[in-house]
């Protein structure tokens, strides 16, 4: 399913297909799935008790693209910010690994975080910038970071925090968007429980 999910960008680039917010890549993704995954049913904003899960034991409600055959089950989780809001947005990085533990503990087969971002503050350290805990996890000059497993939530009078169940190294990977000259990175990362 990896290999299947990292063949999108290239996929929709080649085909022009414009992907401009979260929304589009959403749809542009589930469409991509349904038409090489003939015999899955695909599913966008699929609430959890439709999965038999209990919504007040989850971090997220809602499973961004759900991806079924039989008892098989997966999961994608994905974030396309726009606007800015570095820690805050980094955390809900978090959070959607987080959520995607908690569907793995539930029996689903694989689950997965996609993170498209154009803004070079997402995954580029940079020396003059003051550093939170937060950036540290996404930031390093070789793109390839290991997530601690406590996290705190960097803004907000609240001292929430995250705590996932394993590490993670994430990979940003270098990606073009059919009809726009801005340079992208995105990285693909399978939760486990």
């Amino acid at each position: 399913m990896k290999k299947v999910l990292e063949k999108f960008f290239d996929y929709a680039y080649d085909n022009e297909i414009e992907i401009y917010n979260e929304f589009s890549l959403q749809h542009e993704l589930g469409i991509y799935l349904r038409n090489i995954l003939p015999k899955y049913k695909i599913e966008f904003e699929r609430n959890v008790d439709c999965f038999n899960i209990d919504k007040h034991k989850t971090i997220k409600k809602e499973i961004d693209i759900s991806i079924i055959k039989g008892t098989e089950k997966f999961a994608i989780e994905l974030k396309f910010p726009r606007n800015g809001q570095y820690p805050e947005q980094m955390y809900n990085f978090i959070k959607d690994i987080k959520f995607l533990e908690q569907l793995k503990e539930h029996k689903f087969k694989k689950v997965f975080s996609v993170v498209l971002v154009y803004d070079t503050n997402f995954y580029k350290y940079s020396k003059h910038q003051k550093e939170k805990e937060i950036y540290s996890s996404f930031r390093n000059q070789n793109f390839n970071i290991k997530i601690n497993k406590k996290i705190l939530k960097p803004t907000g009078k609240t001292k929430e925090s995250i705590i996932l169940n394993n590490d993670y190294n994430i990979k940003w990977k270098d990606c073009k968007l059919f009809n726009n000259n801005k340079s992208c990175k995105y990285y693909i990362l399978e939760a486990k429980n």
